[in-house]
């Protein structure tokens, strides 16, 4: 038997430590995985039922972390931690600001000034900077080494010396005050901005949950919760209302908005014995529904529980400078260290010793690390959003690098999302705008999607009469005094051969085919599809051009989703798939190797967003599309995925040159510190000259070229 347990984690600040919390629970007996991602603060465990989650929960604690049993207030709990980090961040603005500026400009400077840079310094090192020591100390417990311990070592070494100088009276001995509240200020920025990025990735569960009906009317009138419903109830959906859950038809006919599960436009016609699901828009006809799915059986439930697992089990990206500081960490303590024991058994002064031992440890501050990783991505991601991309994080950056594989969803990616008309046909003796005119006022009075289109295509000021829906059918009124049929074949009683044959062709294509006729006999035919966006070819040869492999999804029928494919020059096409389908679709291509991307706007896209290695939403399309994906393109041109995944490729590349020099020019400094040709002074100048070189490379993203310029 497998139990699944999902468990908030509190208290972890870097990749290193959801790793740590992962091995903790992973090594207790009974548990078969154990699965923590850092982004969402959650352990997801599953175990043979031995353990219970108390015991799940003491593991947890026992690493360093908290683990609290009740967490109804997720949400509340994210926010106040964001705020918190937002507190942080002003109290290392406001105190450490005038440090650097006295310590930085001697104009500036008066009379006790060190003094109140020891004080304001250490409100920020230790106050803003708590978190990072305590991490630290954790570490220290369990014999790692990450970022925090970079932090906590650096800005408490430069801290402490400057207060022993000041505090034995030295008047010229140089203090480095400025040095701890930049690096602690420098951090925080990083850690709020993650926060932020990552906050919204639990919106996208919650926001599909909201999509299902709060109540149901059963069959005698009565409402009641949706909860309440049970398997062979039956309740009544009238139109526009959304169907209360998962059942079959037994009474009534409609069209059925089906898009949040196949992402398709056009309106499914239901009639008795049909299956409906759940959170579903009825858009004409009454129904009478059985229900025969509740709760968590039911198909949003079930996008709910994939959406949920693909987020849940992603591991936590592990930034590169944890990785990088868990070797030169314990290298610096250790030639820190070497270099004071030297200078001792060398006969030096104690005073020369702790010097050249402090200008070690102060020329290993990660003050340029603190900038390396925030300042590219704000940089990234502000030029992005000039070109309609929004980035979600650090942590996407690196999904990118290794992307070979693109799949496309069809409507409202590829296409406009929406039925336009793209041909009619008349018989020989009648004139098509003629009737297309007829089509488009009798139209008019309809809130079906293939109406509306028709409407568009032909609007009409003439008056409209004795209008009739027929769920399912079509529609018929008198347009001024004279009766006018639109809809499917049954709805006529003669239709010309040459129509018949017009229709035949219209659904070769892949295309939605209605007719027009004055009474009973059908004149016209009218075609709508859902057109190509005049861009998506061009995305698609750039994306080809960039070495990926380009692929086609959708719920749509074969015929269409190949006509699609053909137009924009993709191959590999996937029709008549459902939402958990494409979830599979796309671990499949992870199984054989592949890094996936995934692009698509609807709530159907959801799960395969949030199982790729790279979920891309086009921002016109759905919230929960949004809240699922990595990377999200403002409109509906598809050619700025190609620029998305360019300029995360360049963003990511920028922070690697960064991290790289953040530590070259310390690693080529601590030789002269620790030989005492380099003072604490002219390392802190070693750090600020890192630091302007990691501004200036990320700065250089702002120049960072669209496709589509």
């Amino acid at each position: 038997m497998k139990v699944r347990t999902d468990i908030r984690v509190d208290g972890m600040t870097c990749g290193a430590c959801a790793a740590r919390v992962q091995t903790a629970l992973g090594d207790a007996d009974g548990v078969l995985d154990a699965r923590v991602n850092f982004a969402s603060s959650r352990a997801t465990v599953l175990h043979d039922g031995t353990i219970d989650d108390a015991d799940l929960r003491a593991l947890v604690e026992q690493a360093g972390y908290s683990a609290p049993a009740d967490t109804s207030d997720d949400v509340e709990a994210e926010r106040r931690r964001i705020a918190g980090l937002r507190r942080r961040l002003i109290v290392a603005v406001v105190a450490g600001l005038p440090v650097v500026a006295v310590s930085m400009l001697p104009p500036l400077r008066f009379d006790g000034w060190r003094w109140a840079a020891l004080v304001a310094s250490a409100v920020v090192v230790f106050g803003s900077g708590w978190a990072f020591h305590r991490a630290a100390m954790l570490n220290l417990r369990h014999r790692a080494a990450t970022m925090d311990t970079l932090v906590s070592l650096g800005t408490t070494a430069a801290w402490v010396w400057s207060a022993v100088v000041l505090l034995a009276g030295v008047d010229d001995g140089h203090v480095y005050f400025e040095t701890g509240t930049v690096i602690v200020g420098l951090v925080v920025l990083g850690k709020w901005l993650e926060a932020r990025a990552t906050r919204r990735s639990g919106e996208a569960v919650r926001a599909l949950a909201r999509l299902g009906a709060s109540t149901a009317r059963l069959a005698d009138g009565t409402e009641i919760p949706v909860d309440a419903l049970a398997v062979g109830m039956r309740f009544i959906v009238r139109p526009g209302e959304r169907i209360a859950t998962d059942g079959v038809v037994v009474s009534g006919a409609s069209a059925v908005d089906m898009s949040m599960v196949t992402g398709e436009p056009v309106p499914v016609e239901i009639a008795v014995g049909d299956e409906v699901i759940g959170a579903t828009v009825n858009a004409d006809g009454t129904l009478e529904v059985e229900a025969t799915r509740v709760g968590a059986d039911t198909a949003l439930a079930q996008i709910v529980r994939l959406v949920d697992e693909a987020q849940g089990g992603r591991a936590a990206v592990q930034r590169l400078a944890d990785r990088v500081a868990g070797v030169f960490v314990p290298i610096v303590i250790v030639l820190a260290t070497a270099t004071l024991a030297v200078w001792f058994v060398t006969g030096s002064a104690s005073a020369d010793a702790f010097t050249a031992a402090v200008a070690v440890l102060i020329i290993s501050c990660p003050c340029a690390l603190g900038l390396a990783t925030p300042l590219a991505v704000m940089v990234g991601t502000g030029r992005g959003a000039q070109l309609g991309v929004i980035i979600k994080g650090a942590e996407v950056l690196e999904d990118t690098r290794r992307v070979d594989a693109v799949i496309l969803d069809k409507t409202g990616t590829v296409t406009e999302g929406r039925l336009e008309v793209v041909d009619a046909v008349a018989t020989v003796s009648t004139d098509v705008t003629a009737m297309g005119l007829l089509a488009g006022a009798l139209e008019s009075r309809s809130e079906h999607p293939v109406g509306a289109a028709v409407a568009r295509r032909w609007p009409s000021n003439r008056t409209v009469t004795d209008f009739l829906n027929h769920p399912g059918l079509g529609v018929v009124g008198r347009v001024d005094g004279a009766e006018v049929r639109v809809g499917r074949r049954p709805l006529f009683e003669r239709v010309p051969d040459e129509l018949e044959e017009a229709v035949a062709g219209a659904e070769a294509a892949g295309h939605t085919a209605i007719f027009v006729g004055r009474g009973s006999a059908a004149e016209a035919v009218i075609a709508l599809a859902d057109t190509v966006k005049p861009t998506s070819r061009q995305a698609v040869q750039q994306m080809q051009a960039m070495g990926l492999e380009v692929s086609l999804i959708t719920g749509d029928n074969r015929r269409t989703a190949r006509s699609v494919g053909d137009a924009i020059g993709v191959d590999d096409v996937t029709a008549e798939v459902f939402p958990g389908d494409k979830a599979v679709a796309v671990a499949r291509l992870q199984e054989d190797g592949k890094r996936v991307a995934v692009v698509g706007d609807g709530i159907n896209d959801a799960p395969a967003l949030a199982q790729a290695d790279l979920g891309i939403a086009v921002g016109t399309g759905a919230d929960v599309a949004v809240e699922a994906s990595d990377l999200t393109i403002v409109g509906g041109d598809l050619r700025a995925v190609p620029d998305a995944i360019a300029l995360s490729r360049r963003t990511l590349a920028t922070i690697k040159v960064n991290l790289f020099w953040a530590f070259a020019y310390n690693v080529a400094a601590i030789p002269l510190a620790a030989t005492g040709i380099l003072s604490p002074m002219a390392a802190a100048a070693a750090m600020g000259l890192s630091s302007l070189f990691v501004v200036t490379n990320s700065l250089r993203l702002r120049r960072f070229r669209s496709n589509r310029l």
